[in-house]
Formats: structure tokens, C-alpha cells, sequence
């Protein structure tokens, strides 16, 4: 056990604390996307859709520090051949996510915390609502960090990564309803929103925080959908990245 959890901190200790000790503008990079939208949205809408915005700046934050690991898991396999090392040891792919995983988290802590700030002040919750948003934000944070290992054991250079990044961002975070509520969205265009699962996570934050009114089965369904995305990117990254074989 102790080993397993020294493993997970030189992950912690190597990814994030080593940048943000001697690189701290690179903080700034987790600030912006989430705060600039929040900030677009907000101007846009003459402040009716701040709470919800920052709701939505807080499932951003989460899918932009789970896929940046697909650069960061890049950049130590190919270029500081690290992943080599690691291979060839006892760690398995599991604690390497993990470690990975709590990595992103302690480099987004100074984001995380202003976001919060935010929410507490402009969001009207409940505990219960806001242990609902908790695991919201753990399972689509999972989601997004088995997404971006996965691509990271498919990328070849860290510029295809950034590719990769260029890609998902967007279709996760800004076209999904996850800054406002779906219903801003007209048919038939509303449904093409559901191939994305931050729009489910974003509408159990909205729903918990009385923005958007689920009914039972709505708000199960959408539940069981969001965690049906999570368990098949968690397998897929786990049974099909090509790890030992790298």
C-alpha cells in the first residue's frame, strides 16, 4: 500500500507541483477558458444566466483538467520518456491514472477555489444540492480523465495532442448547453446536444440548483445515462489503450 500511494504521489509531485513551483504563469491557462465564457455569458444575458454559467464554468474546469492530461501524459511519454519507465515497473495503468488524475486536480486547486467562490455566492443551493453537484463533478471529471489517457496513448507527438484538445473542447464544453440550459436551444437541434454527457452532467448541476426542473425518471435517466458514459470511456481507456505495448 505504501508503495502504491508513493507512486501516486510522484505522479502528483512530477506533473503539477514541479509547474506550478517553477512555472506559476502556466496557472493562468486553467483560469481563462472556464472564466472568459462565464464572463461572455454573463455580459450577454445582463446577468440572468450567472448562476448557471457558473455552474457551468465548474463542469468546464472539470473536462478541460481531465482531457489536458491527454498533453501532459504526451509530453512525459514522448518526450521525457517517462512512460517507459513507468511501464516497465510494477505500476499498473490504474495507478498510473490515478495518480495522473489527482495530479490535474492539484494543478487546478487555485481555479477550482475562485469557481467556488463564485458558485457559494451566486448560486442559491441546498447541501443536498451541492453534494448532488459534488458527484456531478466527479463522474464527469472521470469521464474526461479516461478520455484523455486514452488519446494519449493513441497520440505520437505532443502537437497531436493539442489537436486532440482543440477538438474536444469545444464539442464538450462549448457547443453542449453547459454555460446556459438546454432550453435555449431550438428543435431539432436540442437533440443533437445528448451526444454529448456534459450536457447531462450540466443539466443535474442546473436541476439541483432549481434551474432546470427534471421530472423522476428524467432526472434518473439522466443520471444512469452519464454514468453509462463514464463506465464505457473508463473501460475503453483501461481494456484498449496500447500501454504495455508502447
Amino acid at each position: 500500500m505504501k508503495r502504491y500511494w508513493n507512486q501516486v504521489i510522484a505522479s502528483i509531485l512530477v506533473n503539477s507541483i514541479y509547474a506550478m513551483v517553477n512555472y506559476p504563469v502556466v496557472l493562468i491557462n486553467t483560469l481563462l477558458a472556464p472564466l472568459s465564457i462565464l464572463a461572455v455569458v454573463t455580459f450577454a444575458s445582463h446577468g440572468t444566466l450567472l448562476p448557471v454559467a457558473a455552474l457551468g464554468a465548474l463542469i468546464m474546469n472539470m473536462v478541460q483538467s481531465g482531457t489536458s492530461m491527454q498533453g501532459d501524459l504526451s509530453h512525459l511519454k514522448n518526450d521525457m520518456k517517462l512512460q517507459d519507465m513507468v511501464v516497465s515497473s510494477p505500476t499498473s495503468a490504474g495507478t498510473y491514472i490515478l495518480g495522473m488524475a489527482i495530479s490535474e486536480l492539484v494543478y487546478s486547486i487555485p481555479t477550482i477555489i475562485l469557481l467556488l467562490i463564485l458558485n457559494f455566492i451566486f448560486v442559491k443551493i441546498t447541501v443536498i444540492g451541492w453534494i448532488t453537484i459534488l458527484f456531478d463533478m466527479l463522474l464527469i471529471f472521470t469521464f474526461s480523465i479516461s478520455l484523455g489517457f486514452f488519446l494519449s496513448t493513441l497520440s505520437s507527438d505532443i502537437v497531436q495532442s493539442w489537436a486532440f484538445s482543440g477538438i474536444i473542447s469545444p464539442l464538450l464544453t462549448t457547443i453542449p448547453p453547459v454555460y446556459y440550459p438546454i432550453t435555449y436551444i431550438p428543435y431539432p437541434w436540442r437533440y443533437l446536444s445528448y451526444l454529448s454527457p456534459t450536457t447531462y452532467a450540466a443539466e443535474i448541476a442546473q436541476n439541483a440548483a432549481g434551474y432546470v426542473h427534471l421530472g423522476t425518471l428524467d432526472f434518473a435517466l439522466t443520471w444512469i445515462i452519464l454514468v453509462a458514459f463514464t463506465v464505457f470511456i473508463f473501460v475503453i481507456a483501461l481494456k484498449k489503450s496500447r500501454w504495455r505495448e508502447i
